[in-house]
């Protein structure tokens, strides 16, 4: 990959537009509830039912619903806009989240009410990442900008997976799970109906919606994917895949050397660092290189690292490689969500992101769930290397698909409204 030096706006210049302060501001509160409700979540549970067999399962349900039904959720904000569909979603997911903490709030609770109630709550979720990107391009255009802007979403959204874990952490040390939770449910109300009231959003879908609704305009998205947005979604899935296994093969690796449990926090806190570094580098130059092929060779790039992070001798050296591979995950996920910006209509952006959202937890549960069938029979070595084959497939994926002729897969692809007609064309 080449790049030249920029003479991109600064990230600052991205800020300064008006209202993108107060709206970016506002979706990242409301999004560091994905990163403390989760974590919560689990806690409670496992603290009222006294079984980590109910809680995974808990877990697992909570997550379904939000993986699976997000490109749904994301066709309700294409079609209606953002403030008639967030609101009422962010106000029954965190009335939801509340009921669940008062369920769990003394030992004995039933685990089949605590799982009806994840399971419900995570069906509710509202797609704000992939709503705040929608807004993004409304905010700065389709131009240079728009990279910068995207990156820096990325990044921020990266640090709100850190930061979350942390407040989990400062709250349970002093007070019940179930407060957590709580405080999930106040992040995602608070911050969406701040989010909603921006000037910035009052516009966003309601458009498109409208245009859409009374025949004006493109009709939207039917229900083959176009073939340009599978690339994206492959990449987002591998990359998903990938990162999903790497938390429990650290702590297999650690296990192995006797490093201890906090070797483990340095090292995902490497990956993490890496991650936005190369978050923010990507953002802040030109690239000769289309998206299109920076795709595969990022997804490429990660692959490979991930294959020598395994053959790292003791856990500092592997600090450093998972910082290695980190700086290719933002930029990856980052030009998916570009890619898959530009590739579908304006009606139907926010289902575009959230499929590529979706691809990502998706990936990441099911690798998770994989290594820990891994882990148990196979080396550490080994488990990372396949990791890394997985980020090498998709990479090789996204390039045949980029290199094929452009024909709509026929895989759903949520659509509102009586009329279906096919046409050319971002964690929740």
């Amino acid at each position: 990959m080449s790049a030249t030096a920029s003479r991109r706006p600064s990230y600052a210049a991205a800020l300064s537009v008006p209202h993108a302060r107060r709206t970016f501001a506002a979706a990242l509160l409301a999004r560091l509830s994905y990163g403390v409700a989760p974590l919560a979540v689990m806690l409670a549970v496992t603290r009222a039912t006294g079984s980590y067999t109910a809680a995974g399962v808990v877990m697992a349900l909570f997550g379904a619903t939000v993986v699976l039904l997000s490109p749904y959720r994301a066709a309700l904000v294409d079609r209606h806009g953002p403030r008639r569909t967030l609101t009422p979603m962010a106000l029954l997911h965190a009335g939801l989240l509340c009921t669940l903490a008062a369920a769990s709030w003394r030992p004995g609770a039933p685990a089949a009410v605590l799982g009806a109630l994840a399971a419900a709550a995570g069906a509710c979720a509202p797609p704000l990442g992939p709503t705040m990107r929608v807004v993004w391009a409304r905010l700065v255009g389709d131009g240079p900008l728009l990279h910068r802007a995207y990156s820096l979403d990325g990044v921020a959204e990266e640090l709100l997976f850190v930061t979350g874990p942390l407040l989990v952490g400062a709250v349970i040390g002093v007070t019940s799970p179930a407060v957590g939770v709580l405080l999930g449910a106040a992040l995602m109300a608070g911050g969406t109906l701040a989010f909603v009231t921006s000037p910035a959003v009052a516009v966003t879908g309601t458009e498109a919606g409208a245009r859409g609704a009374s025949g004006e305009g493109p009709d939207r998205v039917g229900r083959s994917l176009p073939r340009s947005l599978v690339p994206p979604v492959v990449v987002a899935a591998g990359t998903g895949l990938a990162l999903g296994a790497v938390d429990l093969m650290v702590v297999a690796f650690a296990a192995q050397r006797h490093a201890g449990d906090a070797a483990v926090t340095w090292v995902l806190a490497a990956l993490s660092a890496g991650s936005a570094v190369g978050g923010l580098v990507n953002g802040s130059v030109s690239w000769r290189l289309s998206e299109r092929r920076r795709l595969p060779l990022l997804a490429a790039a990660l692959g490979v690292t991930l294959i020598g992070a395994g053959a790292a001798p003791d856990t500092a050296v592997l600090a450093v490689a998972a910082a290695c591979a980190g700086l290719f995950v933002a930029p990856a996920l980052t030009t998916a969500y570009l890619i898959a910006h530009d590739c579908v209509p304006a009606e139907a952006r926010t289902r575009a992101g959230a499929w590529v959202n979706t691809a990502v937890n998706a990936g990441s549960s099911t690798g998770a769930a994989t290594a820990g069938l891994l882990v148990d029979r196979l080396p550490p070595g080994a488990c990372f290397a396949l990791a890394g084959c997985v980020a090498l497939a998709a990479a090789l994926a996204a390039g045949c698909l980029f290199s094929s002729p452009r024909r709509p897969f026929p895989f759903p692809f949520p659509s509102q409204g009586a009329r279906k007609v096919s046409r050319r064309r971002g964690r929740p």
